[in-house]
């Protein structure tokens, strides 16, 4: 089956606007996520990363001249794990794939820093992440069963329960 059409954060916040929201609640839990790119010669290659959600677009940054800005340069699939929960999974386990594309607009630019705050103390490379699929993982308050919720883009949500 081939890949789905990649859409922008903005398209998946309106198609599942309460799954948005639990998996931006995930991400902004903690500052420090993990991604996945693709090396050159094709393995997967691991880095811990900070995600920011500004204007219906899901940012990744970079400091200036680094595998992890020449990997999604070169290959702009990717995957993000955030950072679970060091108890149990009650507010869920998020990660996406996608595609990330190089952001070059002053003014894109300019707006993330803005929400950013004081933004990067360096000059850095920044990336939107288009979204393929988006998957949030919660354990039952109770413990007995695992819900599973996945977005895909173009095909919406679905929910799988495992007991």
């Amino acid at each position: 089956m081939p890949s789905p059409t990649p859409l922008p954060w903005s398209a998946f916040l309106a198609d599942d606007p309460d799954l948005a929201r639990a998996v931006t609640d995930r991400f902004a839990a903690h500052r420090h996520h993990v991604l996945a790119t693709i090396r050159a010669d094709g393995a997967p290659r691991l880095w811990g990363t900070e995600v920011r959600i500004v204007d219906g677009s899901l940012f990744l940054g970079a400091m200036l001249g680094t595998r992890r800005a020449d990997d999604l340069r070169r290959d702009g699939r990717c995957a993000l794990h955030a950072q679970p929960e060091d108890d149990g999974m009650e507010l869920g386990d998020a990660k996406l794939t996608g595609r990330a594309r190089e952001v070059l607009a002053a003014a894109v630019r300019a707006r993330f820093l803005a929400e950013d705050g004081a933004g990067p103390a360096t000059p850095f490379e920044l990336f939107a992440v288009d979204l393929e699929t988006v998957t949030l993982s919660q354990v039952h308050p109770d413990g007995d069963r695992l819900v599973l919720r996945t977005w895909r883009a173009g095909g919406g949500t679905t929910t799988v329960e495992r007991h």
